[in-house]
């Protein structure tokens, strides 16, 4: 529709230059022009308005990018890993982020109301996943340095309101230089953690960081916020009930597996990571595409004869194509 819209606007450009056109010839341009956008209109309408060779301007839309099927389970590694919340509550939701997101900062407060709604029922893990490395990566380094004192839960606020809300964000690859990370270590004092020893272990995180991009990227994910509830997939800052319906559904199947034997420590190791999928599944390759079948591209050559209507005809007939006899 983008392409129908330049051709309009530059059909209205060339009839507003002549000037000097009488009405009549100008209502008989108008008239072309109304045809002709109709004719684009129907062409576009059975797929053959994005004709052209291989490569061109206009080609056929690239395929999306593969994602997690939120009815499957998927087995989402949470060893050693920051969580508020018990340990052997029955759901765990596995919150993939970084703290150069918008999003992520904007489902805070979700997240806080499900902790209050579920309870001891459920807990939060938190998974690095940074999609903006430059602003991104100083401020998840920290979060993991954070941990390693156990000071994660009086670090992420402080990482959020004095480093994202504030825009402090510190030089790219500031831990690796003598200036260190001024804004980090700041917020990091704040928090109560031993400064010499954050710096280092900043510079020790880049690997604990990397294996949980990788370990989130094997599942599918591609971007922030993602969530895994019990294993299960929920994409971006849904609302509170976005996440009961998986919440609610999750709860009561463990309930029940609990009842029958399951121990609750280990039902996320048993029912998650034992029973899920360890990655995405590969799609299933698309059908070949048949000529003549609706979607199928036509091409299309656009002319303008010397009276300057726009004319769009097929460049050749494709057989069984719609409108073809």
């Amino acid at each position: 529709m983008k392409k129908l819209g330049l051709i309009a606007l530059a059909l209205m450009t060339f009839a507003g230059c002549e000037k000097q056109t009488t009405n009549s010839n100008l209502e008989k341009k108008v008239d072309t022009l109304t045809a002709d956008i109709a004719e684009i209109k129907q062409m576009l309408k059975a797929g053959g308005g994005r004709g052209g060779p291989a490569g061109a301007a206009g080609q056929a839309q690239q395929p999306r990018r593969p994602a997690p099927d939120p009815t499957k389970t998927y087995a989402v590694d949470i060893t050693g890993l920051p969580f508020e919340g018990p340990a052997d509550a029955k759901v765990t939701i596995v919150k993939g982020y970084e703290y150069a997101c918008p999003y992520c900062e904007k489902v805070r407060p979700t997240l806080d109301e499900i902790k209050k709604k579920y309870g001891a029922d459920v807990k939060i893990v938190y998974k690095q996943f940074v999609v903006h490395p430059t602003t991104a990566t100083a401020p998840s380094l920290a979060a993991c340095a954070s941990h390693r004192q156990g000071k994660f839960s009086a670090m992420e606020p402080l990482l959020w309101e004095k480093i994202f809300k504030a825009r402090k964000f510190d030089a790219d690859k500031c831990w690796t230089s003598d200036a260190g990370c001024p804004a980090l270590e700041e917020i990091a004092k704040e928090a109560g953690l031993d400064v010499g020893k954050f710096k280092s272990d900043m510079k020790e995180c880049t690997s604990q960081i990397a294996k949980e991009q990788s370990e989130l990227q094997k599942v599918g994910v591609g971007g922030t916020p993602a969530f895994f509830i019990n294993g299960r997939y929920l994409s971006g800052a849904q609302p509170v009930d976005a996440f009961s319906r998986i919440i609610d559904e999750e709860l009561k199947k463990a309930s029940d597996r609990i009842a029958q034997g399951t121990s609750k420590s280990d039902y996320y190791k048993v029912w998650v990571m034992e029973k899920g999928l360890k990655q995405l599944e590969a799609p299933a390759p698309a059908a070949p595409a048949v000529p003549g079948a609706p979607g199928a591209q036509v091409p299309v050559q656009i002319k303008t004869p010397p009276g300057g209507a726009l004319q769009v005809k097929p460049a050749e007939a494709v057989p069984g194509a719609a409108g073809t006899k």
